[in-house]
Parts: C-alpha cells; sequence; structure tokens
C-alpha cells in the first residue's frame, strides 16, 4: 500500500478533531497534525481551502473533507490507493 499525504488541520478542544485523529490511529494511517489554534498560517490555509474557519480539515491527496465525515474519508483513502 503506497504512503498517502494525510493532514489534519486541528484545534486542542474540537472534539471532531478528536474522533479524526483517532479513526486514522485505529486504521494505522499516519497524518500530520497542524494546530491552526496554534499556527495563523496554518489557519489561513484553512479559509483559503475551504472558505471557512471550522475545523477538522482534512486532507488526503488533492482532497479536502470539511468535518469528520468517514465514508468521505475512506472514500478519499480508497482513491489514494488506487492512484
Amino acid at each position: 500500500m503506497p504512503a498517502m499525504a494525510v493532514k489534519i488541520y486541528t484545534t486542542p478542544n474540537c472534539p471532531y478533531c478528536h474522533q479524526a485523529k483517532d479513526y486514522f490511529q485505529d486504521k494505522n494511517i499516519p497524518f500530520d497534525e497542524i494546530d491552526v489554534s496554534q499556527d495563523p498560517k496554518a489557519l489561513q490555509e484553512v479559509i483559503a481551502k475551504t472558505g471557512k474557519m471550522g475545523v477538522p480539515v482534512i486532507e488526503i491527496g488533492d482532497k479536502i473533507i470539511r468535518g469528520f465525515n468517514p465514508e468521505e474519508i475512506d472514500q478519499a483513502l480508497s482513491q489514494s490507493v488506487d492512484n
């Protein structure tokens, strides 16, 4: 299985961020976590990519997923593996 580039933009108090991180950990999929509360530049990236300030924002390859949506995550992961 090829390595997938996964980024999760988070904040410490976001319950959906914790769910997303747990989901990737349970599937043994490595990810980079970017805490937008500590990184103003990363917050601007989130706004540029989604038009919103909400987290989590999950980036899998070229796919951007707003919020924690396991079905959408699985679809993006399977497409990433197929490529």
